[in-house]
């Protein structure tokens, strides 16, 4: 089964880095990463820009809105993903709790499935 790890940090966190910490973080997540392909679980892994740069888009009765980032009520922001390829939910959180970052963001595990399939959690 397939799960995504998403990274979910504090939106703030990456301004709070120098330029040698946040090099450092990310590193360490490429590292994770070619652990993950060497294991052979690892479907696909990616960061993602500040939420800075992000658009949200709505249509509502036919009218869409953008809204351009920063979101001021943004309380956490998606960092990035590992996307597992792994037979269970219990071998995908093992995965989580090696990442990287863990330490310091949320790691949330989630399993892949249609939008209409409850059963799959």
């Amino acid at each position: 089964m397939t799960y995504m790890l998403l990274m979910i940090e504090p939106p703030e966190q990456r301004s709070s880095r120098t330029r040698a910490q946040g090099e450092a973080v990310y590193a360490r997540m490429l590292q994770f990463a070619e652990e993950l392909k060497t294991q052979g679980v690892l479907r696909g892994v990616e960061s993602l820009a500040a939420h800075a740069s992000a658009a949200r888009v709505q249509v509502r009765d036919g009218k869409p809105r953008v809204v351009d980032g920063p979101f001021a009520e943004a309380k956490e922001m998606i960092g990035g993903f590992y996307l597992v390829d792994v037979p269970t939910r219990d071998e995908a959180i093992a995965i989580a709790r090696r990442c990287p970052a863990a330490e310091w963001c949320t790691v949330e595990v989630r399993s892949l499935a249609p939008c209409y399939d409850e059963s799959r959690g």
